[in-house]
C-alpha cells in the first residue's frame, strides 16, 4: 500500500476505493474511544473534515494535551512520525498531526476492506 502524500491525494484515493463512510466511521469510533466528542456527519465533504479535524487537533494542544496524546494513541500515529514534526508553530503542526491521523485511519480502513 502507498500512502497519500498530501489531503487530496488521500481524499482520491479513498474515493477510488468508495471507502469515504468507512473512513469517517472509523474517525468516528476513535475518537469516541478517546473520549472526544466530535461525531463527523458520513455526507460530511472532504474540505469540511479537514478543517474541522485541524481545528479540533489545534484545540487539543491549546486546552486539553492529555487528551490530544491519548487521540495519537487510540489512533495509532507512528511516534517516529509525530517527533519528526516542527512544534514550533501549533498551527501547522496541528494541520500535520491531522493528515497523519487521517492516513493512520486510511489505512485502517483499508487493510479491513482488502483482508
Amino acid at each position: 500500500m502507498q500512502l497519500p502524500v498530501s489531503f487530496e491525494a488521500l481524499v482520491e484515493e479513498v474515493n477510488k476505493f468508495d471507502l469515504y463512510d468507512k473512513l469517517i466511521k472509523q474517525l468516528n469510533k476513535d475518537f469516541l474511544l478517546a473520549n472526544i466528542n466530535l461525531d463527523f456527519h458520513e455526507s460530511i465533504l472532504p474540505s469540511s473534515l479537514q478543517l474541522r479535524l485541524h481545528e479540533t487537533i489545534y484545540n487539543l494542544i491549546q486546552h486539553k494535551f492529555s487528551d490530544y496524546l491519548n487521540l495519537l494513541y487510540i489512533t495509532d500515529v507512528s511516534e517516529r512520525q509525530i517527533k519528526t514534526l516542527d512544534g514550533s508553530d501549533t498551527l501547522k503542526l496541528s494541520e500535520e498531526v491531522a493528515f497523519l491521523i487521517l492516513k493512520r485511519e486510511w489505512q485502517k480502513v483499508w487493510y479491513k476492506n482488502n483482508y
